[in-house]
């Protein structure tokens, strides 16, 4: 069983520990061997979240006990790091545990100096303040999380949900992470390297691409010419293309590859399929196609997935699957 801390603190925000305990916290028995999740501080109670509300954290003087570590929200104004917390930090990093940052959770990780060299991202408000703080950190602009199977960062509040979508479905598999998914009424995947955000209007009506995406969809075994797209949109291909990607924040193929990855995702944990055929029901020419594109995107060979998340896995924690940011 996986053993979670969600850290919290005076002040801490109330919507991202709500998102994580709604994603670690309630339990799920028809699940199995699910996470046993406690919100805890390194301070005595109560503590005041935003919106003035009082909570009662497990008071802590160690991570010994847990695997992971989520921490929800941090200050961006003063983002010190108690010497209590910096050596737990440091020890379970140490020992293999994992850190989850939802918004501005990433600035405690950053001050502790545990996202030293790697990919890291924040809410976009923060992002100029980060990167002048952070040097030494490879921020990753206008992307919804970054995700190595060790430490993950999500940028603005909501897109703690994908982080922690991301960890489920590496934890317990895709068919589990789609439930949580449907029971939090959100997509069951969106990726990483996602845009945050749309600077400029995208689309004029709000169903613009809805009939030719839903027709892709269900067309996923056929070979699919982005110029159909684009007449099924009623747009030329050069106002579709740019459209496009300013809605989705990739381009039309990237978005048409990355459906038929998550189906063979699926089709590889839900049936015995031989390669080639779980290829060809997904629109890959061949099997090494889709081994490219599933290599590309997921850091793991469709076989190696297969192994850990197949039928006879489902419930079970396997390895990371790291996201593509």
């Amino acid at each position: 069983m996986k053993r979670v801390a969600i850290l919290s603190y005076d002040n801490t925000a109330l919507f991202e520990l709500g998102c994580a305990v709604e994603l670690f916290a309630l339990p799920r028995p028809e699940f199995g061997n699910w996470y046993r999740t406690e919100v805890v501080s390194f301070d005595a109670g109560p503590l005041t979240v935003t919106g003035g509300m009082q909570i009662l954290p497990r008071v802590i003087t160690s991570l010994d006990d847990y695997d992971m570590v989520v921490i929800p929200s941090w200050p961006s104004s003063d983002p010190t790091v108690p010497p209590l917390l910096q050596r737990e930090l440091d020890a379970l990093h140490a020992r293999g545990g994992r850190l989850l940052s939802f918004c501005s959770g990433s600035f405690l990780l950053a001050e502790a100096g545990l996202l030293d060299g790697r990919q890291a991202t924040t809410h976009w408000r923060y992002a100029e303040k980060f990167k002048t703080r952070y040097p030494q950190v490879s921020y990753v602009d206008d992307v919804l999380y970054v995700y190595d199977g060790r430490i993950g960062c999500s940028a603005g509040s909501a897109a703690g949900i994908d982080l922690g979508i991301e960890v489920i479905r590496g934890d317990f598999g895709y068919e589990i992470a789609n439930q949580v998914a449907r029971r939090l009424v959100i997509a069951a995947h969106r990726s990483g390297g996602q845009a945050q955000f749309v600077e400029t209007p995208i689309i004029e009506k709000p169903n613009q691409f809805a009939a030719a995406l839903d027709w892709a969809l269900a067309n996923l075994d056929k070979p699919i010419d982005i110029d159909q797209l684009a007449q099924r949109a009623r747009m030329a291909r050069r106002t579709f293309d740019r459209r496009f990607r300013a809605s989705l924040g990739m381009t039309p193929k990237d978005w048409l590859t990355r459906q038929r990855v998550q189906m063979a995702r699926g089709l590889l944990e839900s049936s015995n399929h031989p390669m080639d055929v779980i290829a060809s029901k997904c629109g890959f020419d061949n099997a090494t196609t889709m081994r490219h594109h599933f290599r590309r995107m997921l850091q793991s060979s469709p076989g190696h997935f297969r192994e850990q998340f197949g039928r006879n896995q489902i419930g079970n924690p396997g390895e990371h699957v790291q996201a593509q940011a």
